[in-house]
Order: C-alpha cells, then structure tokens, then sequence
C-alpha cells in the first residue's frame, strides 16, 4: 500500500475533526442512510466557502462509504490536478478502488450505456460540473448534475458559489435548485472557518477588496503573515525563501499579462516566469519540485492548500481614487473561456466581473499561514503599500 503524501493527509485528514465537523459528517450521514432505502434520488448540499474543511468532511464521508462493499459508490471530480490527489489517496486507503474514482464525464457516458445504477455519487467540487453541453469534452447531455441524479439514490455535491468563474460551468444557488427540481434535497451548510490561521476580519478584508468595496489596512489581529511588495521580484525572492524554510510556498497571479517577444510569461519589473504548464503526470502540480518556477492559476491551485502564496493581481485589476477602491476590468481579462456565449443564458457585466473577482478571492485565499501581495497596476500597487506602511 503506497504510503500517503504528508502534505495530502494534512488537506483531507485531521486527527481530530471539530465539534462543528463531526456534527454536520453525523447529519449527512443520517441523510445518505434514509435516502439509499428511499432510493428517491435525492441530493446533499455541502455548502462552505474556501477553508471551511469541506475536504475533510467529504473525505470523511468517502471513506466511509466506499470502503464498504454493501454500497456502489464513486467519487467525481472535474478538476485535472484534484483528480489526481484523490487517486493518490486511494492507494492508501484499504478497501478503497481507484477506478471508482472518475472525472464526471467518463462516468456518465459508461454508466448510461452500461445502465449502471449508484447508491451513492460524491461530486467534489461541484461548482465545475458542466451545465451545458460541451462536446469537445465529449459530453453532450444538458447537464452533469441531473445525469447523476439520475444514476444515483443519492448524490453528495460539495458547493462554493464563490468558486464560479466560467460561463460553461455556471452555477448559482438558485440555478442549483432549478437543476435538483421537485427531487428531495437537504443543504448542510459549512460557515465555519477551519483551514486558515487568517481572523474573521483579515477574511473580510479579502473579501471587500475583491468586491470593489473602498480600501482599509489588513488587520493585524491573527499571527497570519501579510505583507504588500513594490516589486514581484521581490515577492518572489520571499516566496522562494519560505518555501525553502517551511515548503509549499509558491506564485500565482490572476489573467492578462501582455504576450512580449512572443513570451506568454507573467513579467513584472524583474520577475519573469512562465505560467503553470499542465502536465499528465501524478504528482499534483504543487507538489512538484519546478513549480517554484512557475506560475499558478486556479486551474492548477483550486481545490489545494499552500502555506504561503505570493498573489501578483493582473493587469485586469485597477484604482479608482474617487471610490478609493481596486476596480475590475473585464476587457482586459486575457483568459477568453471566462466569457463564453450561452443559448439559455445572458450574462451581464456585473456577473463576468464576479467571475473574474472570484478567481483571485480563491488564489488569496489558498495560503494557510499568508499572503504576500503585489499588483502590476500602478496605481492600485501604490494604494496598497500606503495602506501597508501607514
């Protein structure tokens, strides 16, 4: 049995899970056992926002379930990089197949043509099941969660609303209800943080300054690291610092660094490196040795946990010193997925921006122990150095 890696242990298991962890595992679990004798294909929302734990409750749950041989279970997940953490995870856990473990979309064709049937379905990450058809992802029905649905007694879908950033993957609590329809449901909601270090008000601040909300110092009320660098070279040399002393330190940035001499690289006074590759191998990108020199995005990084993240906001993030506040400009948003057409909806301005939003609200939130901030925004970078220093 392969030994499990230390870092992925810490992210999906704890030694002892809080009150509120063991309290919501207890009521699912409740709920999975009277929908699988119901067989009514009914569907368990758990709802939390990034470092609410909803890993280790989900892991919880998975263990339990498809280790035991009474059920047949799978669990899904459409994120390349997290895929293969949960695989890496099986191999250690007796009595648990990897081949159980899919992406969303293989899943639903084979079970459909084969006509299996679930007792129950784990879908983490739910926000990135497709709600459209997609067929150059070879998935052609309408929507991944209704497929399940239909495959299965019951479904357990893990939800933030606030992970939403692309129009094909579109989800909001009450399209999530319009999917589940007249089908029974029951919403376990997760609004506790547990995985930062990071206080209630230093979230907050996060959180208003991707909402475009007027600009404050970060509080300095936890013993979370913040600091706000003139230079990402520099920011860069701190990270690769702490990654040295403590490991799992790395860069990210959010979309739209101009291409120079044909170089699709995030350049910003000295620092100059290229974007995170995908790569088929197991290893998951963060635990990869090189990655130190590379650039993270949402597609590689949502899902995981660092212990300190370098942010450098992009160049669609801007000031406005009238309002005193980080502005969002779509148009200069380079990743062109974000703002694909829709036949059955119509997004406005204010929904990419969110979406938009959303990414860097994640990829500053994915550091356990801190935040090391830039921006390549003149003007917006400036602001936060005032703020810092005062």
């Amino acid at each position: 049995m392969a030994e499990m890696n230390e870092q992925l242990k810490k992210q999906f298991f704890v030694d002892q899970l809080s009150q509120d962890q063991e309290r919501v595992i207890g009521d699912i679990n409740d709920y999975i056992g009277t929908s699988v004798a119901n067989n009514n294909h009914a569907v368990a929302i758990i709802q939390g926002a990034a470092g609410t734990g909803k890993s280790v409750v989900l892991m919880d749950l998975v263990t339990k379930y498809m280790t035991d041989k009474r059920y047949k279970t799978a669990l899904v997940v459409n994120h390349p990089e997290l895929f293969k953490a949960y695989k890496d995870i099986a191999e250690s856990i007796p009595g648990m197949r990897e081949r159980d473990i899919t992406r969303p979309t293989p899943l639903i064709n084979h079970a459909q043509k084969n006509h299996w049937r679930y007792d129950v379905i784990f879908v983490d990450e739910a926000h990135l099941l497709l709600s459209k058809p997609e067929p150059y992802m070879h998935y052609n029905g309408n929507n991944q969660l209704t497929d399940l649905m239909d495959l299965a007694k019951i479904v357990v879908v893990v939800y933030d609303f606030a992970q939403v950033f692309q129009s094909k993957m579109y989800w909001s609590k009450d399209f999530l209800y319009k999917t589940i329809g007249n089908r029974p449901h029951k919403l376990f909601d997760m609004n506790f943080q547990y995985r930062m270090i990071a206080s209630e008000s230093q979230v907050k601040w996060m959180d208003d300054l991707t909402a475009e909300k007027p600009l404050y110092p970060f509080p300095n009320d936890s013993n979370f690291e913040f600091k706000v660098f003139d230079k990402a070279g520099e920011l860069y040399d701190n990270i690769v610092q702490k990654n040295k002393s403590v490991g799992l330190s790395r860069v990210v940035a959010t979309s739209g660094f101009p291409r120079i001499d044909g170089r699709h690289n995030v350049e910003m006074d000295s620092f100059s490196l290229p974007w995170d590759e995908w790569d088929p191998q197991r290893t998951h990108w963060a635990k990869r040795e090189y990655s130190i020199k590379q650039v993270g995005t949402i597609y590689t990084l949502q899902g995981f946990d660092l212990n300190f993240v370098g942010m450098i906001i992009g160049p669609s993030f801007g000031y406005d010193a009238k309002t005193d506040s980080m502005t969002i400009l779509p148009e200069k948003y380079s990743h062109k997925e974000i703002f694909k057409k829709r036949q059955d909806k119509q997004f406005t301005k204010a929904e990419f921006k969110a979406f938009i939003a959303n990414v860097l609200n994640v990829l500053m939130k994915r550091g356990k122990y801190g935040l090391y901030l830039t921006a390549y925004d003149d003007s917006l970078r400036q602001r936060l150095l005032e703020l810092y220093r005062d």
